[in-house]
């Protein structure tokens, strides 16, 4: 790779991340001046010749969503105008991917679509994201998408756990795909509950397909937002005889009272990664944060072979 025609920037959704990027990865993160108006409108002012250059920028669009969401399409824009060869979106963490669809006949937007859209326009050429909500995401994107799986670095996690003959548990329907790739890397079983979602951020665990006694309990998901979803997952498997019950997943929102009813829940352990900075205040023994940092030098590294 010719590292002279490549270059990194960032926007402000997630320092420590790029933090440990900026530790390992060979390629300059380039300089770049951030601010506000006293209205609070962004100004963005690349600070380095980016002429032919591939452009890689990294930005989580995470809370605050829109002020994240905002800052890097006015980055794009800024990079585009300065005439670079090929802009990359890296986003580690997809804001707006839980709308997908619209539900029932109700007059709802279809917001993962439009952020599509508005990324393109702004001038992105590729894109890689982690673990969207779900795979037709990728069909809103006019512009090539790689849509990267953590299950790589949840494998390396688990490996260091002495499990008892483990089972892995997709919480609904929609992640039986993500456990099953999971549960064929550890040679295990999969195990299903079926359940239906009351209203916005609430759901109810129904039904356990899979033999979970004296056994544990390894859940993954996407994301963690109230906490709802897990919780009474890990409630259902306790109450069929699991021993331990470990979830992992890839976005930890982690909003309103979430850390509470985690840390009163029948989980053992919450690990997520860091596409999410994770608040000081969710710091306890139950929840542990593993990094995607490799994963993101890894697909910079590669763009160019």
């Amino acid at each position: 790779m010719n590292f002279k025609k490549n270059i990194i920037f960032s926007g402000n959704s997630n320092e420590k991340l790029i933090n440990k990027i900026k530790k390992k990865i060979k390629i300059k993160f380039g300089k770049i001046n951030i601010s506000r108006f006293l209205d609070g409108e962004i100004m963005v002012k690349i600070k380095e010749n980016i002429r032919n250059k591939n452009v890689f920028i990294i930005q989580s669009i995470c809370n605050p969503v829109n002020d994240n969401l905002m800052e890097m399409i006015i980055i794009i824009d800024a990079i585009k105008r300065a005439y670079a060869k090929n802009i990359i979106g890296i986003i580690p963490y997809y804001g707006y991917s839980r709308q997908d669809r619209k539900i029932g006949y109700s007059k709802t937007p279809i917001s993962a679509k439009i952020i599509a859209n508005i990324l393109k326009i702004s001038g992105l050429n590729h894109i890689m994201i982690f673990d969207l909500h779900s795979e037709q995401i990728q069909g809103f994107f006019d512009i090539p998408i790689e849509n990267i799986y953590t299950y790589k670095i949840f494998y390396k996690n688990i490996k260091k756990k002495k499990l008892y003959n483990p089972i892995i548990i997709s919480p609904d329907i929609g992640g039986i795909k993500r456990s099953r790739k999971l549960s064929k890397k550890i040679n295990c079983n999969l195990g299903i509950i079926d359940k239906y979602r009351i209203k916005n951020n609430l759901s109810n665990a129904l039904n356990l397909i899979g033999n979970v006694k004296n056994r544990d309990c390894i859940i993954t998901d996407d994301i963690i937002d109230t906490g709802g979803t897990i919780i009474n997952a890990a409630n259902m498997l306790k109450k069929y005889g699991a021993l331990r019950i470990i979830c992992y997943c890839s976005h930890g929102v982690l909003s309103n009272n979430s850390l509470k009813k985690i840390y009163n829940s029948n989980l053992d352990e919450l690990i997520i990664t860091d596409t999410i900075p994770l608040k000081k205040k969710f710091k306890n023994k139950k929840i542990k944060q593993i990094s995607c940092s490799n994963l993101i030098i890894k697909f910079i590294n590669k763009y160019n072979k």
